[in-house]
């Protein structure tokens, strides 16, 4: 008797124990986010603040024309270099033929951009033959790396190179690093490719062939034409040896600052032509006030009455839920200030839609509750909240794991947006973790164990199974009957949503295809909110309109006729007095070919990784049908906005991320529950097994659609200009990805476990075309009779 008292006991302090240090952990981390969040802003992108606009204008040199196709790569390598100075969301487009329109969000530095920006970085790599009395005119102007040439070293020694051996684009990667152990200081290690390996041991082998302290022992390292390291040949390094390894140090008196800088230069590429700076200014924000303030409004709404519907619905447990959702508003919004992420308003709409599916953690694990409470003759809600938790951690783990690995596929592989969404993404699942396993948890047994929640269980919102769960449950429908019926459906409605790409075609926006930029100075200052209002009455909606320095306005819109510029010209001269065209070009896209490129495949890549991922955790016919019901849901999208006529751009490019993210969720959940089902009983039919798990999963599906819905609708209807087609897209992905995942990926599991097992069955009887298992199929069973079809 004495055992049997201690172990309930040694059980009891395991128990507090895990919950003091689950409080404390979420002290810590609330207190960190508030320190950061008080001390820290957020930058806030070029819609919602303006920025910097730098003008750069390709120069031809006797190799290379700065023509259209030269400045289209010149913008592809400023995209990496402004990646790696850490410019989240900056807009690069090709004005006219030879000019780089570069606008950067909420730069610290602005000169110090335009220097790192503007600089050509022709790396050069070069046997020395000696020394020279001058540097001759060869150091005051570019010279041919591909000739004899005479340039200063660090210490003012004029040296005597010879002809380029490796270039730039024999770099593999470059990096700033600290050399700790001989207290070097800083370098920048720079690795070759293969064939830039085998040049660098050979050259160095050479070099190594004379004495030490001759010059002709050493080896330059140009950077535009100014030696930035010539070191000599260790004595160690045997003549015609040479060095491999393929990588060498770059050294000089750097600080981490001029070790990074050099690094992104030499990793980001040469520009193919050089480039000079030719007008810096500040912009105004994209975006009027008015559109953003009623995106805030009609985040606030909708955040609201999604608290008050999970109050309502959870009543106790929705309240703290909703108390650890404010908590993981602050969360994600510290780490986004504490990564310099910048925030547009997508992507503000898309941190309110993330509050909104955070939700689905704390429903996932109040459902569970519900289900164990119903299950016990003595509910405890304490002890019901802990299985809660224990059940529905697998579930959260997987869908956020599955998602996780869309995002850091996106941050690796691609650019620019595609990138910037990945960090977003990110940190909305890392806080959403955080946010229901821990915050909920701790609040949650924290309110469960107070006496008097203990006397009024109802208070609780888990101590009833919940309207959508007793309907179900009285009306017992067997939606998995006919599966083929639902695959027939899904697929009727991807082919009128499809044939809309065929019939109408996509309408690209000014991202995808570019268009005209025309900048006017104005004898009055004219008001953004007010230009953008009247040209949209003109018959231009979609143009885009900043305010310019102090009297300048810049519009961009899709290529016009020359009528259709006048007609622009004119609304603005309405409005600002005498006006005067300082600037007509035509423009590339933002989004260019390159990142579009690279978008597509980290797309790729992420649907590959969670198949394997969802392949390995379940099965692989379970991952197919998730990812397959992704694609589903992805078609329609696009196939709606073109069956609309609504703009394919930047801002539904953040919604098809959005879908992208969180779509595979549902099916995530349902698969779950679906392998919970089948470790306790292989004898009931698949397709059975399959039709309870989605009567167990659809109230929490139900409730976690109603969530995002809510937010979603009050973004389209209060909301203005792009947000509201942004709401749009996210409303149609919500609802067709709630509808695909029951309707769409369960039957297509069924039927691909159904496939499976007939080809086994046919194989252990002997016979051909599955057909034992086909009247198997056809045959209807009662829900204890044993099937051939659970192996």
């Amino acid at each position: 008797m004495k055992r049997s008292r201690t172990r309930p006991r040694s059980r009891s302090r395991s128990q507090s124990r895990a919950q003091r240090l689950r409080a404390l952990l979420a002290l810590a981390v609330m207190a960190a986010s508030v320190a950061i969040t008080v001390t820290t802003p957020v930058r806030l992108g070029l819609d919602l603040r303006g920025g910097t606009q730098i003008v750069l204008e390709t120069r031809s040199t006797s190799t290379t024309k700065a023509g259209r196709e030269a400045t289209d790569r010149t913008v592809e390598v400023l995209r990496g270099r402004i990646d790696a100075l850490g410019v989240a969301e900056p807009t690069i487009v090709r004005s006219g033929e030879n000019r780089v329109v570069v606008e950067l969000p909420g730069v610290q530095d602005p000169k110090e951009a335009a220097d790192v920006l503007g600089r050509t970085a022709q790396l050069t790599v070069h046997p020395v033959l000696g020394t020279a009395e001058t540097p001759g005119d060869s150091a005051e102007r570019p010279a041919d790396a591909s000739k004899e040439r005479v340039l200063p070293d660090e210490s003012g020694q004029s040296l005597r190179l010879a002809a380029a051996v490796l270039t730039g684009h024999d770099v593999k990667g470059a990096d700033a690093r600290f050399d700790q152990q001989n207290g070097a200081g800083w370098h920048v290690t720079v690795d070759f490719e293969d064939k830039g390996s085998d040049q660098w041991a050979r050259v160095t082998g050479e070099a190594a062939c004379h004495p030490a302290g001759d010059p002709q022992r050493r080896v330059a390292i140009v950077l535009d034409d100014k030696i930035i390291s010539s070191p000599q040949v260790d004595p160690s390094v045997a003549c015609k040896a040479g060095i491999s390894g393929g990588s060498t140090q770059i050294t000089g008196s750097f600080d981490d600052a001029e070790a990074r800088e050099l690094a992104l230069l030499v990793k980001g590429g040469a520009l193919p032509v050089p480039v000079e700076t030719v007008e810096q200014r500040t912009i105004g924000a994209t975006l009027g006030d008015e559109a953003i303030s009623a995106g805030a409004w009609a985040a606030v709404i909708g955040t609201a009455l999604t608290a008050l519907f999970i109050i309502v619905v959870y009543r106790l447990m929705g309240a703290l839920a909703t108390v650890a959702l404010l908590c993981y508003g602050v969360i994600s919004y510290a780490a986004l200030a504490a990564v310099g992420a910048t925030l547009t308003l997508p992507g503000l709409a898309g941190f309110v839609l993330a509050i909104g599916m955070a939700v689905d953690a704390n429903v996932l694990v109040f459902e569970r509750a519900r289900e164990e409470q119903a299950l016990r003759t003595r509910p405890s809600t304490r002890s019901a909240l802990t299985t809660g938790f224990r059940s529905a951690f697998s579930a959260i783990a997987d869908s956020n794991i599955t998602t996780l690995i869309a995002a850091a596929l996106l941050f690796f592989l691609a650019s620019g947006p595609v990138k910037g969404f990945g960090v977003t993404l990110g940190i909305g699942v890392l806080a959403s973790m955080v946010s229901a396993l821990v915050i909920t948890r701790v609040l949650a047994e924290f309110a469960a164990g107070r006496p008097s929640v203990f006397r009024r269980p109802r208070i609780t919102g888990i101590s009833t199974t919940g309207p959508v769960r007793d309907a179900l449950l009285r009306r017992d429908p067997f939606l998995m009957r006919r599966p083929r019926r639902w695959l027939a459906a899904s697929g009727i409605v991807l082919v009128l949503a499809g044939s809309g790409i065929v019939a109408r075609g996509l309408d690209f926006g000014i991202e995808f295809t570019g268009g005209r930029l025309i900048e006017y100075s104005t004898a009055t200052e004219v008001d953004p909110d007010r230009a953008r209002t009247a040209l949209a009455d003109a018959g231009f909606p979609r143009a885009v309109v900043q305010s310019s320095g102090d009297n300048g306005l810049t519009v961009r819109t899709e290529e016009l006729t020359e009528a259709e510029a006048t007609t622009v010209t004119e609304t603005v001269a309405g409005l600002g007095g005498e006006t005067e065209k300082v600037r007509d070009e035509l423009i590339g896209p933002s989004l260019g070919e390159e990142l579009r490129r690279n978008a597509l495949i980290a797309l790729g890549l992420a649907l590959g990784a969670q198949l394997l991922y969802l392949a390995v955790r379940f099965r692989l016919l379970f991952g197919a049908a998730a990812v397959s019901a992704l694609a589903h849901d992805v078609i329609i999208l696009v196939g709606v906005f073109a069956w609309l006529g609504k703009p394919i751009d930047g801002v539904f490019l953040a919604a098809l991320l959005t879908v992208i993210g969180y779509s595979v969720n549902d099916s995530v959940v349902l698969f779950d529950r679906i392998r919970e089902l089948l470790g306790k009983d292989r004898a009931t039919p698949f397709d059975r097994l399959t039709n309870r798990a989605i009567l167990q999963t659809l109230p929490r599906t139900v409730n976690t659609g109603m969530g995002a819905v809510l937010i979603l609708a009050s973004l389209a209807v209060l909301a203005q200009d792009s947000l509201t087609d942004f709401a749009v897209a996210l409303l149609i992905g919500v609802v067709v990805g709630t509808y695909s995942s029951v309707f769409t990926a369960a039957p297509l599991a069924v039927e691909l476990h159904g496939r499976d097992t007939g080809r086994r069955t046919s194989h252990r009887t002997g016979g051909t075309g599955g057909k034992p298992a086909a009247r198997q199929r056809s045959r209807e069973r009662e829900p204890g009779e044993v099937s051939q079809e659970v192996l």
